[in-house]
């Protein structure tokens, strides 16, 4: 298959790895030729330039900021975004030809840029949906439900979900929740594509080289938060989850990321004197990965407010490295039925702190940390391994051509 994926995020190789990098790499090894073209932030890039990035053709097309900004200067980059993709692909791709193409939601005003390009190389579509906007803005109080931005948003999200040959749900909550509030859509083009990920085996349990770097006590049972850390990740919560154990001699909380509330943390630490937390910005992927397999547990969190089903992707590498998982949800996501599954880990209401609170003590004494993380890793190698998400795109394209 030759496959044109457009994508929001694709990280440098030397600036590790995700998902979706996971994939493209995946449909490669399986013999398909797939080129990228991703929206690349300005801080990141000057100009725009195609090159060969793992393998494959990577066209990095300079747009603006979108991670790690205001609501503002999202919205704004947001809508320039189809505009330079549509005359960045047609600049360096336009003569090639593709089988389909693959696209991710959010953003939802790509719906255009998708439409643009099935018809100019005359091919069908299947979108990743990774995040149902505007419903998540509305319920965290970002955009005011019925006015004039919602409903703007909405209908781009109807195009969005038009456009789509194939739209591909990360769980089974996500799909009923997309055919229930869109009774229009057909139900045999809506299916479950699940998060999946590049496993490794290099998991290091005897060693303990980054807790030492970071003045991490070694006996300490290290509660791991990685990611971005913005308003869905409900940073107020871990506030007062570190306030609420900074006595607590034998527990320590890491936090690795950045996001648009990480200050809201910084701010906690300091203003309260907590010994026991420590918030990183970035780390290297090698670096990254050490020290998730030197941590303990690993943390999900999900505002309560939340009316439709998120599913974090960050599960997964706590997953990967056998790490048993605590996390605190709104009660729509199926991550709560993912862990009682896999029996990994602990699940509360994410509207109750001191049962989170509660159930960390709990977890940094128990014993059973390691019998939930092989639970994890083993419920991770059996159910989200990356040919399953070559399999099911190439079900539906292997004969497009």
């Amino acid at each position: 298959m030759n496959v044109l994926y457009i994508a929001t995020s694709f990280p440098e190789p030397d600036r590790g790895g995700t998902i979706y990098t996971d994939l493209a790499e995946a449909l490669h090894e399986a013999g398909h030729r797939i080129t990228v073209a991703v929206s690349e932030q300005a801080r990141n890039k000057k100009n725009t330039e195609i090159k060969k990035e793992r393998g494959f053709d990577v066209l990095r097309i300079v747009t603006g900021n979108y991670y790690d900004v205001g609501f503002i200067e999202k919205g704004i980059t947001t809508l320039k975004i189809p505009i330079l993709m549509k005359k960045g692909i047609k600049e360096y791709l336009g003569n090639r030809k593709f089988d389909f193409v693959l696209f991710e939601s959010p953003p939802v005003t790509n719906a255009g840029l998708v439409v643009w390009a099935k018809n100019q190389f005359n091919c069908p579509s299947y979108l990743m949906l990774k995040d149902i906007f505007p419903q998540n803005a509305v319920d965290l109080g970002i955009i005011k439900e019925n006015s004039i931005l919602h409903r703007y948003f909405a209908a781009k999200e109807k195009r969005l979900l038009q456009t789509a040959d194939f739209i591909g749900c990360m769980s089974l909550a996500n799909k009923k929740y997309v055919l229930e509030h869109n009774v229009w859509i057909n139900p045999e083009k809506v299916e479950i594509f699940p998060n999946t990920k590049k496993l490794t085996n290099k998991i290091n349990l005897d060693e303990f080289p980054m807790r030492e770097k970071y003045g991490i006590p070694e006996k300490s049972c290290v509660f791991l938060f990685g990611g971005n850390m913005g308003k869905p990740q409900y940073i107020d919560f871990l506030c007062e989850v570190v306030k609420g154990c900074k006595n607590e001699e034998d527990m320590f909380f890491l936090f690795i990321g950045r996001g648009t509330d990480r200050y809201k943390l910084e701010q906690a630490i300091k203003e309260y004197g907590i010994n026991n937390a420590l918030l990183i910005e970035n780390l290297p992927r090698n670096e990254y990965e050490q020290i998730t397999s030197e941590c303990d547990v690993g943390l999900i969190l999900l505002d309560p407010r939340f009316t439709m089903p998120n599913y974090p992707s960050r599960i997964l590498s706590y997953m990967e490295y056998a790490k048993p998982v605590l996390a605190a949800t709104d009660k729509v996501t199926d991550i709560k039925g993912l862990i009682e599954e896999a029996n990994c880990g602990e699940w509360v209401w994410s509207g109750d702190i001191k049962s989170f609170i509660d159930k960390a003590k709990e977890m940094g004494k128990s014993e059973r940390l390691s019998v939930m993380g092989a639970n994890g890793r083993r419920y991770l190698e059996d159910n989200f391994k990356l040919k399953h998400s070559v399999k099911i795109l190439e079900k539906h394209f292997r004969g497009a051509r």
